[in-house]
């Protein structure tokens, strides 16, 4: 009989937390309730993915480069100097402005990783397979892009596409093509703009998550990279990064294929020393032409991807290359 009262007690319970207003206190504290977007609350239920979906990215934290905490630490002294010694203050202000100059030619060097972390090669795993990446900026462009995606899928090799925002949404076929075909589709800011290495924190991350919105839904895969226009960045730019949880990637080797009108010679600096790791750049938007008004990169591709074969290198996406 004991079991069977224990049993009823039990259940009675059960059915008194199942009642919202029986022991509403009790019935919190126990099943602790959640909000939904709907109206109402819900307990003990399994949200529908949709529901649980993030809006915003998960920041990442942002450790400052030793050139920034050396720059802190310059800007600290300064103040503290001037406080003591009003009179320091030529010298003070010369150590601030010594200390912007090189940060701001730390940011004029695209491969640079004064200014933090940058990818500037494959991950050493990476090149231990052999694996090199080709990155393709400033598309999608309705004319070109479809040729580059047709001499990577005959040559069985993957890329990384750093799209615009912009013209994403212009051809948002093309972005999904791109990830169809087993590509990546990268984030290269959203109005691609040559000033953006003079933009403060406000307006350079409104550009860079207005872009990263714009691919994530485009092509339902958000971007992991982010390159800014020409590489060109300043300070501001990695803690941005760090709060959109996006990496910054450059290149090992860069043909200026976008001001160059010899095929040959733009082949000459992707595949001089070409090697296990490296990262190569080339353009589908933007692309500089050849005498005969081929874009380049269609003349380059497939002897580029030739000589990439021939030294037993496999061109991979960046995120396939690991962290």
């Amino acid at each position: 009989m004991k079991p069977a009262a224990r049993t009823g007690r039990y259940t009675r319970a059960a059915r008194n937390l199942a009642d919202p207003g029986v022991f509403p206190r009790r019935r919190d504290r126990l099943f602790p309730a959640a909000k939904t977007g709907r109206r109402g609350w819900f307990c003990g239920r399994i949200l529908p993915i949709a529901d649980l979906s993030p809006t915003e990215p998960m920041p990442q934290p942002w450790k400052p480069s030793p050139a920034i905490q050396i720059s802190f630490v310059a800007h600290g002294a300064a103040a503290i100097s001037l406080l003591a010694f009003p009179g320091s203050w030529p010298w003070a202000l010369g150590a601030v402005a010594v200390n912007q100059l090189l940060l701001s030619g730390a940011g004029m060097l695209p491969r640079s990783a004064l200014l933090g972390a940058n990818l500037n090669r494959l991950p050493a795993l990476a090149a231990a397979r052999c694996e090199i990446a080709l990155t393709i900026d400033d598309g999608p462009d309705p004319e070109v892009t479809p040729r580059v995606l047709d001499i990577l899928d005959a040559a069985g090799a993957r890329a990384s596409f750093f799209c615009i925002g912009a013209r994403a949404r212009q051809y948002p076929r093309l972005c999904r093509e791109i990830v169809a075909r087993g590509h990546r589709v990268e984030n290269h800011g959203d109005s691609h703009s040559w000033m953006f290495a003079t933009f403060g924190r406000t307006r350079m991350r409104a550009d860079i998550a207005a872009a990263q919105t714009t691919l994530s839904d485009v092509t339902g895969h958000a971007p992991q990279f982010f390159r800014p226009t020409a590489g060109l960045r300043n300070p501001l730019l990695d803690p941005v990064l760090a709060s959109l949880d996006l990496r910054l990637a450059s290149w090992t080797r860069r043909p200026y294929d976008t001001r160059a009108s010899d095929g040959r010679r733009v082949l000459e600096r992707l595949t001089g020393r070409l090697g296990p790791g490296d990262i190569l750049l080339l353009h589908d938007g933007n692309a500089g032409l050849t005498p005969a008004g081929e874009p380049l990169i269609l003349a380059v591709l497939p002897p580029l991807l030739a000589a990439a074969a021939e030294a037993r290198l496999s061109p991979v996406t960046l995120v396939a290359a690991g962290p």
